[in-house]
C-alpha cells in the first residue's frame, strides 16, 4: 500500500492525490497527474478530453484531508476510524481546462480545524496557471461516536 492509502480511504478509481508535497496547519500542498486511463475521460467529451470541475473539487478536498492526516491533527498519522464528508462546496470558479497527462498542484489553506469540522480553501493549477479554486466545508465522523 503507498503513503497516499494510508492517510486516505479512497482507492482506484477514485484517488486523485499522488503526493503530499507540504503541509503545515496553515497550508498544504500535493500533486496528482491525471492519466490518459482516468475513468472519466472515456465519456467526458470523449474526442476532447478535459477533468470535470467536480473531480478538480474532489481532487483539492483529497489532498486538504490527506494533508491533515499527515499532520496527524485526526488520531495519528492514518486517521484510523475518522471520516471526512463534504458539506458544502462554495466560491468555486473554473478557470482553466485540464487534459490528459498534465499534473495538478493543489494549493489548501485550513481556514478553521474542529474535531467536528474542516474549513479549507484550495486553488488547482497546472504549471503557473490556475484551474479551478473553492471553499468547502467537510463534517468530521469519527466511528464509534
Amino acid at each position: 500500500m503507498n503513503k497516499i492509502e494510508e492517510l486516505l480511504p479512497h482507492r482506484e478509481p477514485f484517488l486523485f492525490v499522488d503526493e503530499i508535497v507540504e503541509a503545515s496547519k496553515e497550508r498544504i500542498v500535493a500533486r496528482h497527474v491525471f492519466t490518459e486511463g482516468e475513468f472519466f475521460f472515456r465519456g467526458h467529451f470523449p474526442q476532447y478530453p478535459v477533468v470535470p470541475g467536480v473531480i478538480l473539487v474532489e481532487t483539492m478536498a483529497q489532498s486538504g484531508g490527506a494533508g491533515l492526516r499527515q499532520l496527524g491533527i485526526f488520531g495519528g498519522e492514518a486517521g484510523q476510524g475518522t471520516l471526512f464528508f463534504l458539506a458544502s462546496v462554495d466560491k468555486v470558479k473554473f478557470r482553466r481546462q485540464v487534459r490528459p497527462g498534465e499534473e495538478v498542484r493543489s494549493e489548501i489553506r485550513n481556514l478553521r480545524i474542529s474535531e467536528r469540522m474542516i474549513k479549507q480553501a484550495g486553488k488547482a493549477y497546472v504549471g503557473d496557471e490556475l484551474a479551478a479554486e473553492a471553499e468547502w466545508l467537510c463534517l468530521v465522523s469519527h466511528s464509534g461516536s
